[in-house]
This record gives structure tokens, C-alpha cells and sequence, in this order.
């Protein structure tokens, strides 16, 4: 949610305040769009990992609050979901030169240091969208992080609901089963890439991002297995949408949308997704602060909104909107949040460099893909991709249903090339990161397919075969040479 929040007990007069307040949170937000009082300066960059702790056996390390200790560095490193994830998070920055080149080297030198010192408490780092040695005793109220934010979390979801959250995810095999809380969210560990992006740009660059969600989620899968079960080659996408699915089954039938949400339309503004938060979306945790928005900007100043962020942050858009006040001054950003953790930290800055490329690209294009393609079309995209990985078939406009693999060598990466010209991105930074995509497609093989294979060659018990695939990622992942050059056996 991005906000620290006291352990408190809500009321329905709680409730109608915050409604209230958001709503005049968004009327600020109209007349701020309207007047231009947003930082005009040249677009930047951001990026959050988020990891999984294991021990030396490959299995789930619960030690976050020692191991954060041990690597004492709040301002980069903070807590997540459950007591084995924890996040980093990078300082904004340029695309523009050798940036991209850098930021990779600034998150290996922080991953190898927190790698120490986590070390030192008995757990390592491990980048991977779903554990693989995870199990379902893994994951409930007990093993959640102790911020008292998230407890008071799955307190709203459940008692939204009012009963236990299914899980029943059917891909290579089936998984079913129920949880009594929301921790096999935590399962899911991603990396978000944040763009802010001026208010007129917005729209374009939202409905880029969401344009091209599938094929990211292709081409990065890595998250093939849940709980012992080979599912789909990004489990993440379904796991996190009925982890935190606070609608019943007779909401759901009604058309109720869920939290986690792809969307159902292309957008004009930013004020669109704010308001759809507002429209479609009750409060989870109903909070408001001192501060009147529209008080704030008579004189002068630069209102916070925080519920309006607030309410944002506990609705879980693969693209999500953010408006934040740095240093006085109000930006916004797109933050992409589709992709799985890993395998590396180099395939990580590849994935970079083709989204950040080719949302450049679609949005300055003079016909719009967006104005080309259905809304529906880029959804089923999504779940194609997140379903079949890197074997999917996706649609795009003028070239009609084709292998992924197909669709970014011949159409694509050039795109994404562009692109990052764009953006002033050094030739060799962006030729280096674009030929590991480039090699994912010829291979066939990204972090998702590496885990099947590895698992069917170990052979032999399921449970086991994970945990030596685990244990052989992590070291393959310490050398930061792209998944696609792992061996299947070593």
C-alpha cells in the first residue's frame, strides 16, 4: 500500500468520510490537472524488487525483521507481505546514457551486500515471482510480516467477503484449496517499474503499458509453480487476483469488479482511473488526515491527497496510477507492476528496456495501437501470456494472432529500439539489453521454462526435485548471466 497505518478499529461514521474526503480529494486532482500545477521536468524512472528469503536447503527462510536488521539500510530496504519477502527500492532516475547500465550495477552491489548479510542470520536473497518450494503451511496469518498494517489488512478483506478466499488456479495440473487469510498473496513477488511521465503524456503511456502487458508477461514468466503444482508459466497473475478477491461469488456474478483488475476500457486522462477507484471500489481501510485538498491549494500549497492515494494503493491495477508530492512539487507516474522478480538482475534491466522502450514508441505512434485494438483483446493478451508464457499466441493490430516470440523479433524489438533512442539511451546499453529478449525468443527459454525443465530432469519426487532446482537457481542467479543461458543440468 506504500503507507504505514496504525492498528485501529473502523466505524461505519469512518466509512463516510473517507468516501466524502475522497471525493474531494478528486476534485482537487481536476482542478490541479486543469491549472498545469504539475512538475513539468523530463520524464524519469524508478524500479522496486521485490524477494524471497530461503534458507541453505532452498526452503522459506521466515526471518525478514533479522535479516532487514542485518542490513540496516531503511531508506532502500523495507518489509513485504510475509516474514520470508522483503523489497528494495531504487531512487529515481534518468533513461537518458549509460543510466540503465548503472542502475543495474547499483542493484547487484545492493543485492550482494543485503546477499552478506542476510547470510549472516541464516537466510539468502532469491529473485523469483513465486517460491517454488513454497507450501501452503507457508502462508497464513501466522508467517505475515508484523507491520501492523498488513494485519489490519486481512482483517478488511476477510470480513469484505465474509468467508475463506478459494483458490483454484487450472493450468498443466490443478490446484484447489482455501485460505483463511490473505498470505498466499506474499507468494507473489514482483518487480515494479515506475515512469512519471507528464499529465498530457499519461493517458498515452497508461494505455501503451497496458497495450503490451501481455507479451512482458511472456516473455518474463516465472512463476511456473505453486504449492507443489506445475500451473500456468506466470502464476502470479491468478494467484494474486483470487488472493485478495473480496467478492463473493454472488458479487461476482453481479459484475462486482475485483481488486486486482486489469481494467475494461482505454483512458483519456488520469482523472479516469481515479474516479473508476472511487466509482467502483469501497474502502478497505478508511483513514482520512487533517488536510482539506481543496483549503490546501487556495493557498497556495501542494495538497497530499493521501486518501485518495490510500484508496489507490488497496487497488491492485497490473498498470496502477500513483500521484505523489516530492520536495513540494506534484508528479505523476505510471508504475507497471505485471512483471515476476528475476531470474537475474540483468534479464530484470532487459525487461526494463523493452517496456520502457516500447511504451515510448506506441505512445508517439500517429494511429494509436490502442485506437487499433480492443481493450478486450489486450486482456486476453495478459492472460494468454501469463497462462502460456513464451508458447502463447497474442494479437496485435495488422498482424492478426501470432506466436509471442514471432510478434517481438519481426515487430517489437525494433519498436523498443526506437524507443530507448527516444530516451537518449546509450546504443551499447540498449543493443546489450535488448539481445537477451532477443535470445529469450530463439531459445525458448525464460526463467519459467528453466524451472520445468530442471524439475522434470531431476526426476523423482516433486517436493525434491523443486528444492535442488531452488537451490541451483539461486547460484545460477548470483552470476547474472541471463536465464537463457542456464544449463538444464550442470
Amino acid at each position: 500500500m506504500g503507507r504505514d497505518v496504525a492498528a485501529v478499529a473502523i466505524t461505519k461514521e469512518d466509512r463516510r468520510r473517507y468516501r466524502d474526503k475522497v471525493r474531494r480529494c478528486l476534485e482537487a486532482l481536476s482542478a490541479m490537472l486543469r491549472d498545469g500545477r504539475f512538475e513539468e521536468d523530463r520524464a524519469s524512472i524508478g524500479m522496486e524488487v521485490e524477494l524471497n528469503l530461503v534458507d541453505e536447503t532452498g526452503r522459506p527462510a521466515m526471518l525478514n525483521a533479522p535479516v532487514l536488521e542485518s542490513i540496516a539500510d531503511p531508506g532502500v530496504w523495507a518489509t513485504e507481505l510475509a516474514q520470508f519477502n522483503i523489497e528494495i527500492n531504487l531512487p529515481p532516475g534518468s533513461l537518458a546514457g549509460k543510466a540503465l547500465a548503472m542502475l543495474e550495477q547499483r542493484i547487484r552491489d545492493n543485492l550482494n551486500h543485503a546477499d552478506g548479510r542476510a547470510r549472516a542470520v541464516g537466510a539468502e536473497l532469491m529473485m523469483v515471482g513465486i517460491l517454488p518450494t513454497l507450501r501452503e503451511s507457508d502462508v497464513s496469518e501466522a508467517t505475515l510480516s508484523s507491520n501492523p498494517r498488513y494485519k489490519l489488512l486481512n482483517e478488511q478483506v476477510l470480513a469484505a467477503r465474509g468467508e475463506n478466499l478459494p483458490l483454484e488456479i487450472e493450468g498443466v495440473e490443478l490446484l484447489r484449496t482455501s485460505s483463511d487469510c490473505i498470505a498466499p498473496e506474499a507468494a507473489c513477488t514482483s518487480v515494479q517499474f515506475h515512469l512519471q511521465v507528464r499529465p498530457e503524456h499519461f493517458a498515452a503511456c497508461w494505455n501503451a503499458a497496458q497495450a503490451i502487458a501481455g507479451v512482458q508477461v511472456a516473455l518474463g514468466a516465472n512463476s511456473p509453480y505453486l504449492f507443489g503444482k506445475e500451473l500456468w508459466r506466470e502464476t502470479r497473475l491468478p494467484l494474486f487476483e483470487q488472493s485478495t478477491d473480496t467478492r463473493s461469488e454472488e458479487l461476482k456474478a453481479q459484475g462486482v469488479r475485483p481488486r486486482v483488475w486489469f481494467g475494461e476500457r482505454w483512458i483519456d486522462s488520469v482523472y479516469d482511473l481515479f474516479e473508476e477507484n472511487s466509482r467502483y471500489f469501497s474502502a478497505l481501510l478508511p483513514m482520512c488526515e487533517d488536510e482539506e485538498p481543496m483549503e490546501a491549494l487556495a493557498r497556495g500549497e501542494t495538497p497530499e491527497l493521501a486518501e485518495m492515494s490510500l484508496h489507490n494503493g488497496t487497488i491492485y491495477r497490473w498498470n496502477r496510477p500513483v500521484y505523489a508530492v516530492v520536495d513540494g512539487r506534484p508528479h505523476l507516474r505510471v508504475e507497471n507492476r505485471v512483471l515476476p522478480a528475476g531470474p537475474t538482475v540483468a534479464d530484470t534491466m532487459a525487461n526494463a528496456a523493452l517496456y520502457y522502450g516500447l511504451v515510448r514508441a506506441l505512445a508517439e505512434e500517429e494511429q494509436p495501437v490502442w485506437e487499433r485494438m480492443s481493450f478486450a483483446a489486450a486482456a486476453d493478451n495478459a492472460r494468454r501470456g501469463a497462462r502460456y508464457g513464451l508458447d502463447a499466441r497474442l494479437y496485435w493490430p495488422g498482424v492478426g494472432e501470432v506466436p509471442v516470440t514471432e510478434l517481438v523479433l519481426d515487430h517489437l524489438l525494433p519498436l523498443a529500439a526506437a524507443g530507448l533512442d527516444g530516451w537518449g539511451v546509450d546504443t551499447v546499453v540498449r543493443d546489450r539489453l535488448l539481445r537477451i529478449i532477443e535470445q529469450r525468443c530463439a531459445t525458448g527459454r525464460n526463467g519459467a521454462t528453466w524451472q520445468v525443465a530442471a524439475v522434470h530432469a531431476a526426476g523423482g519426487d516433486r517436493e525434491e526435485a523443486l528444492r535442488l532446482m531452488t537451490r541451483r537457481y539461486v547460484d545460477h542467479m548470483h552470476t547474472n548471466e541471463p536465464v537463457h543461458t542456464w544449463p538444464i543440468e550442470d
